[in-house]
């Protein structure tokens, strides 16, 4: 196996692990009587564990090479899975969100760090085929917990099952990992080169955190909306999920193309646009009697559509201004913190009016990265790029 059909392998592997955790959300909220507040802690427990584990996990990396921390961390990962769904209390829930979520995160950690050592021994961008790869694997992890849930599974036989399942593929995928390579560091940065300054990188981690915060709402609370505020069984529902992430995959790969056609801020701009459209339709939903479901339906899907490009665009750009590795890391931590906090926020907003009251922040922020991103990616086009990059060109997506 190649490294960079391992590196897929992993990242799909992910994808599907990430969709046995979202679409089984409506039925542990069923078994348990959750509730948007308690639905909330719950995802705010996952993001704490995914938050503290990310500085441990680099320093890991670093010490120890990404190689074992990837070996270590996605079989423990999938074998978590089965902690919240068999928790008997929400106290016990809690306590398997937090496990999960600190496991998420080192394995994130470990992905991105095989990821850039892969790309650089390539010489070419391949971390957007790999996120479309994630996806893909979404998608399909989405496809076989609906399937199961209308199979009549049982939603923790269904997740402990998975788990297992995906365990051994990891397993198999992490014995094939080749050591890792060392990668020369990059030329030392001068005061020309060193690319956008602090305000360009707030105003991108704010984009990249609004981008996140819209994704991580469709995520999480896409099934759940469908269930609560539609009426939708939970196997129905989790389908809503499903197609949120088949439409973020077709655009994931077509993304290149539009970008290389359009540029990088009249894509983001229409990208905003389809999104807030989308949120539009999603919130008018309720309102609409019989065809709630399908109009809810259509507007996860342009959701999708729509902020399946935008992360992927901002980061090749900041890469392509001739970034440093800080600043690309600067921008991406207040980027993950807050599409990460962004679904808790969503939990407690509705615990206090509504869900689809709720779903209004990430329609806003759709709009806000219209609105600002091109502006933003338009002015770090104009900065002087090392040597050999090409707009576009980046080694993080």
């Amino acid at each position: 196996m190649t490294p960079k059909l391992n590196a897929i392998t992993h990242y799909t592997l992910t994808g599907v692990l990430t969709a046995l955790w979202g679409a089984s959300l409506p039925a542990t909220d069923a078994r348990l009587d959750l509730g948007e507040a308690k639905i909330g802690a719950l995802l705010l427990a996952l993001s704490l564990g995914v938050l503290a584990a990310m500085p441990a996990a680099g320093w890991l990396a670093d010490r120890f090479g990404g190689r074992g921390l990837l070996r270590a961390t996605a079989p423990a990962a999938a074998l978590a899975l089965a902690a919240p769904m068999a928790a008997p209390s929400y106290p016990w829930l809690l306590a398997g969100a937090l496990l999960l979520g600190t496991l998420m995160g080192a394995l994130n950690v470990a992905l991105t760090v095989r990821a850039v050592a892969v790309e650089r021994a390539h010489e070419k961008p391949v971390i957007s085929l790999l996120h479309g790869m994630w996806t893909l694997g979404a998608v399909a992890g989405g496809a076989a917990t609906t399937a199961g849930l209308h199979a009549g599974v049982d939603a923790r036989t269904l997740v402990a099952g998975g788990g297992l399942v995906l365990a051994a593929g990891f397993g198999a995928a992490g014995s094939r990992l080749t050591h890792d390579t060392p990668v020369p560091a990059p030329p030392a940065e001068t005061s020309a080169r060193r690319g956008p300054g602090l305000g360009s990188l707030v105003l991108l981690g704010v984009i990249g955190a609004a981008a996140f915060l819209t994704e991580g709402a469709a995520t999480d609370w896409a099934a759940i909306h469908a269930g609560r505020e539609l009426g939708a069984d939970p196997a129905t529902a989790s389908m809503v999920y499903t197609a949120f992430f088949a439409a973020m995959t077709a655009m994931r790969f077509a993304g290149d193309a539009v970008r290389s056609r359009l540029g990088a801020p009249t894509t983001v701009l229409i990208a905003g646009v389809t999104a807030s459209l989308g949120y539009v339709l999603v919130l008018a939903a309720p309102a609409l009697g019989g065809a709630g479901l399908t109009t809810a339906l259509a507007g996860w899907i342009l959701a999708g559509v729509g902020m399946a490009v935008v992360w992927p665009v901002v980061t090749s750009t900041l890469g392509a201004s001739g970034a440093s590795g800080r600043r690309l890391s600067a921008v991406g931590a207040i980027s993950y913190g807050g599409g990460l906090a962004g679904p808790a926020v969503i939990g407690f907003t509705a615990s206090v009016s509504s869900l689809s009251a709720a779903l209004v922040i990430p329609a806003v922020l759709a709009l806000v990265v219209a609105l600002a991103a091109p502006s933003v990616l338009r002015a770090l086009t104009t900065v002087d790029r090392p040597q050999g990059m090409t707009a576009g060109q980046g080694y993080v997506s």
